[in-house]
């Protein structure tokens, strides 16, 4: 791929990913500066605890989006073959430019999320069956421990295993990325971490509730 093409995709994947959701959101519709109430952080899980699910379900769904939009970039060249080196390298490239964006947006003064969501897009999109194993272990580490917080950092550090012991992948470069990533959760979490082992962690607050129709509703509430 050209050079300039390159810096161009990029370039485009940082400002995919800078895409403010939680704080337009809060600003918009709710008034508020998303990032001066609960954690603090411009992510999901705080819009969910702060503004509640009908702010925080497209918040999450629209930054999965940006990951999985700013990989699919690639897509628009014919210059990688799927599943080569090359392409992992330039895929998980534009996709750490998306996390990057969200975790320092240019449109709201570099204040941002952790990117968590943002990067299971990214996975996602390179790799949809370890994705959505990680999301099978997410959710029910989320029913045993009830910690959002918890929930993904288990799931993070479970991508790297599930890559190379249940899909025995060859690609070192997806490998690397996947303890990159563990890595990069347990960094951006320390903060939570401190408050699990002190047991001031907020928990998530899941109930279900049965409808007249028999139909079982999760009502997720995150304190």
């Amino acid at each position: 791929m050209p050079v300039i093409l390159k810096i161009a995709a990029a370039l485009l994947a940082y400002l995919i990913g800078s895409i403010a959701t939680s704080v337009w959101v809060g600003k918009i519709f709710y008034g508020i500066d998303i990032r001066e109430h609960g954690s603090g952080n411009a992510g999901a899980t705080n819009t969910f605890r702060v503004l509640g699910k009908k702010a925080g379900i497209p918040v999450l769904i629209i930054d999965i989006l940006k990951g999985f939009a700013a990989v699919s970039l690639i897509r628009l060249t014919d210059y990688y073959v799927p599943g080569t080196s090359a392409y992992y390298n330039s895929a998980l490239f534009l996709g750490a430019m998306a996390i990057l964006g969200h975790i320092f947006p240019v449109y709201v003064g570099f204040r941002g999320g952790k990117g968590v969501a943002t990067l299971f897009g990214v996975v996602l999109a390179v790799h949809p069956p370890a994705a959505l194993l990680t999301v099978a272990i997410f959710l029910t580490m989320l029913f045993v421990s009830k910690y959002v917080s918890l929930s993904s950092m288990v799931a993070g550090l479970s991508f790297p295993f599930l890559l190379l012991v249940i899909f025995k992948t060859t690609s070192t470069t997806l490998v690397i990325f996947g303890i990159v990533v563990s890595v990069l959760l347990l960094f951006t979490h320390q903060q939570n971490i401190e408050r699990l082992i002190k047991r001031e962690e907020s928990k998530a607050n899941i109930r279900l509730r049965r409808r007249r129709r028999q139909t079982m509703d999760i009502d997720l509430d995150l304190d």
